[in-house]
């Protein structure tokens, strides 16, 4: 690469460690420009984290990859590929391609299964549709990334054969497809910080051939010497303490060899020429955006796939879907149904220009004569709510909104602005804040009901609060971690009361000081008075009881659900399961619909008429919902995962490090394997799912013997016996009980989707892979396929599976 041989080794070092928090370094010389980074995966936030700079908000994995619909991923892909270039962004830091391990892992919502050939299949077209737009996919974290607790440091222990067959398979299946980037994870493996791991070496750039840049999780680049020699090419963000100058200083005094620095650059190089980003007029400049206006085509897209994902779970009495012209009273109650929850926490949440809450989608879709009563039930918030501009005016301009000011250590201003909310993550402009030593925020708060009013401050540090200039709160915030996501998304906060009467006004101003390894966070927040729990429980019953039908909405939010922090209980949170108790047993035609980006229990789920698990559906979750209801479409979705009756029947629940390991015992048996070796039955298996149609399997063709390392085709005859047309997914499993080598009892080999008409009998063709046959050899270091005979099971989900044959191997 002749570029190479223009930089010298300190601009080499300095290329490769990274130029700011979200960009790399620019090199004039070149006419290379700083290459932009995005969080992912469910829209592009871009370089700010900013509620005035809003994104799409798509619905989450578990979503996508529930609708087993790879060119519906793909197309969502390309949107994101679109929003990527309106935001001037070229890398998108996505998909997350760890497995569901365990059901509490808190950051499963951004993972999309438990199998890895089903992870792979869809990380893969989610990557294709990305890059199709000139965009980077980035594969991460790779790898055995499947726990918060500790995260930062935990050791995971995977024998080879697990690593190979489980955790590294869908990494390896974003290389077939041709991912550009891949990102090196915090935790070690085997003793081995991932920035330092010879993982980066073999398989991935060796075996697999992987010719893009491996890029470091934020700040795990912790070493020069050893990170210097592994296969990480860039570290990130920058400039990063250990790269840069030290990295030059240990190429020059030789325990860095440089070719393994040129192999960084070059790597990095070729990112560059992928995506537009050599030799432009100006090598400081950003890609241009690009406007793509949210129009109807787009919201029907992400109405499509919050649809398609959703899994309809329980249907007894076909209660679904309803029928809206016999309706006069819908009753729609939880705390999950107004406030619409659409994504998890943590560096994956964007801010959505607007949203459709499974309240407003059921209004929407209702004609006016129809009376549709709301009522919470319950309440599960645990962190206090920003300010919104509806009910507070700038303090100087009377515009809705706040005024958020940053000062230095004289008072002096350094930049100020007018806010929408209280929430202030960061500036929604850039500019220069090295002398900040002061954030405040004011407004004018009108009380829209009497009552004793909670206001709170979230951040850290010094923290002050005042109303109409007496001061309420006074006190010093110290950190609980020293996690970036708790930092910089969720610190502490404190909370003081006021009593305020029906549109009381009062000036309310927050400050706090800024230390820089404290972040910048700060938001006023205002919750209005509660009334007593038992009052909200009765008044939903109520309702219930009123009503024709009644829609109950629990389940988690970004709070329960978040990067930073594992799940302690997989219970709904508050008192949502007496709701859904209380109201089943007033009205009988009760559906219930689960929010929630990962596994619940649902000791409820024999009570109600149907069941309905719709994930965090993204923006246009309401409007899906309400076409599921009403008919207008079927629900698409299978399980990504198996669900649990009781939290402890999970066949892996430890996300908790013993002296800083987290041993994966387990070994292949992850997720329904872990089932089927256990003899426990969940309440719900993988693939399972069961739309609007009724299915039946008719006939499984095979090959009798087939030839190793080749693909083969299954042929599955189904029938829709159901009164409507609809898709099904056709499910392929492999068992091979005799046998050498410890398998899992069966594993998932192909599946695919298909349609039928009422009546209408379907033959579906399924491809298997060679690897679907072969295991790991940690003896020979390569893959091998045990001759003899596989028992082939084909069925709509793991637990049902009516179909056999047999194939010979060999």
């Amino acid at each position: 690469m002749a570029q190479l041989a223009a930089l010298d080794l300190e601009d080499k070092a300095r290329l490769v460690s990274g130029g700011g928090t979200f960009r790399t370094s620019a090199e004039p010389a070149l006419g290379l420009r700083p290459i932009i980074t995005s969080d992912g995966p469910v829209g592009v936030r871009g370089e700010r984290w900013d509620e005035a700079d809003t994104a799409l908000a798509l619905p989450s994995p578990t979503a996508m990859a529930a609708s087993w619909d790879e060119d519906l991923v793909h197309r969502l892909g390309e949107l994101l590929a679109r929003e990527a270039r309106r935001k001037g962004v070229d890398v998108l830091l996505a998909p997350t391609l760890n497995l569901h391990r365990s059901p509490v892992a808190g950051r499963h919502f951004e993972c999309f299964s438990e199998d890895p050939l089903l992870t792979g299949r869809i990380g893969a077209a989610y990557i294709s549709g990305v890059q199709s737009g000139g965009v980077a996919a980035t594969a991460k974290h790779y790898v055995a990334n499947e726990s918060e607790t500790q995260r930062l440091t935990v050791d995971a222990r995977v024998d080879e054969r697990t690593l190979r067959e489980v955790y590294l398979a869908p990494f390896e299946a974003a290389v077939r497809a041709g991912v550009w980037v891949v990102m090196s994870a915090y935790n070690q493996v085997n003793g081995e910080p991932m920035c330092e791991s010879s993982l980066l070496t073999e398989p991935l750039k060796g075996e697999w051939g992987f010719e893009g840049v491996v890029v470091s999780d934020w700040g795990a680049v912790q070493s020069t010497t050893r990170s210097g020699r592994a296969g990480v090419d860039l570290a990130m963000p920058g400039p990063n303490e250990h790269w840069g100058a030290a990295l030059a200083a240990a190429v020059r005094d030789g325990v860095v060899p440089e070719p393994l620095l040129d192999d960084k650059v070059r790597r990095l190089l070729r990112l560059a020429e992928r995506l537009g980003a050599l030799e432009r007029r100006s090598a400081s400049a950003r890609p241009p955006r690009q406007p793509t206006p949210v129009d109807a085509a787009t919201r029907g897209l992400l109405r499509q796939a919050a649809a398609a994902g959703a899994v309809l779970l329980s249907n007894s009495g076909t209660l679904l879907p309803l029928d809206s012209r016999a309706l006069r009273r819908v009753a729609v109650l939880g705390p999950n149904a107004a406030v619409a929850r659409v994504q998890g926490g943590g560096s994956a949440a964007v801010f959505p220009g607007a949203v459709v809450s499974p309240l407003d989608g059921i209004r929407a879709a209702l004609s006016a004569d129809v009376q549709v009563g709301y009522a919470s039930g319950v309440r599960t918030a645990l962190r206090p709510t920003p300010l919104e501009r509806a009910h507070c005016r700038h303090p100087v301009t009377g515009e809705p909104g706040l005024l958020a000011r940053y000062l230095d250590t004289a008072g002096e201003e350094l930049h100020v602005e007018h806010r929408l909310s209280g929430r202030i993550l960061e500036p929604s402009v850039a500019t220069d804040l090295s002398a900040l030593a002061t954030i405040e925020v004011s407004t004018v708060f009108r009380a829209p009901a009497p009552g004793r009013w909670r206001l709170g401050v979230i951040g850290l540090g010094h923290l002050l609060l005042m109303a109409d200039g007496q001061v309420l709160l006074d006190a010093y915030v110290t950190p609980d971690s020293d996690d970036p996501t708790y930092l910089h998304v969720s610190p502490s906060f404190r909370q003081v009361e006021v009593d305020l009467t029906v549109n009381q006004e009062v000036a309310l101003l927050v400050r706090r000081t800024v230390e820089a390894k404290h972040g910048r966070v700060l938001s006023l927040a205002v919750d209005p008075p509660q009334a007593p729990l038992d009052a909200e429980l009765a008044a939903a019953v109520e309702l219930a009881r009123a009503a024709d039908a009644v829609v109950v909405v629990v389940g988690t939010t970004d709070e329960h659900e978040s990067e930073g922090f594992d799940r302690t209980s997989l219970e709904l949170p508050g008192e949502q399961n007496a709701l859904v108790t209380a109201v089943a047993a007033a009205n009988p035609a009760t559906v219930v619909i689960v929010n929630s980006g990962g596994p619940v229990l649902m000791p409820w789920r024999n009570e109600v008429a149907a069941t309905l698990l719709g994930w965090f559906p993204g923006q246009e979750g309401g409007g899906a919902l309400a076409d599921i209801l009403f008919g207008r479409t079927e629900p698409g979705g299978r399980l990504p995962t198996s669900w649990p009756v009781r939290q402890q029947d999970a066949p892996v629940l430890d996300t908790q490090p013993q002296n800083g390991v987290l041993a994966y015992r387990e070994g292949v048996h992850v997720g329904y394997r872990g089932w089927l070796r256990s003899g426990t039955e969940p309440a719900y298996w993988f693939g399972h799912g069961l739309g609007y149609g009724r299915w039946e399997y008719l006939a499984v063709d095979a090959p009798g013997h087939v030839t190793p390392g080749a693909e083969w085709t299954v042929r599955v005859t189904l029938r829709n016996h159901g009164p409507r047309s609809s898709r099904e997914v056709a499910q392929l499993y492999l068992a091979r009980p005799e046998s050498a080598v410890e398998r899992p009892v069966r594993w998932l080999a192909g599946f695919a989707a298909v349609r039928a008409e009422p009546g209408e009998e379907v033959e579906v063709h399924i491809p298997v892979s060679p690897r679907a046959l072969q295991h790991w050899s940690v003896e020979h270091q390569h893959w091998l396929a045990e001759p003899g005979t596989f028992t082939l099971l084909a069925g709509p989900s793991c637990g049902v599976l009516p179909l056999t044959a047999t194939v010979e191997l060999g």
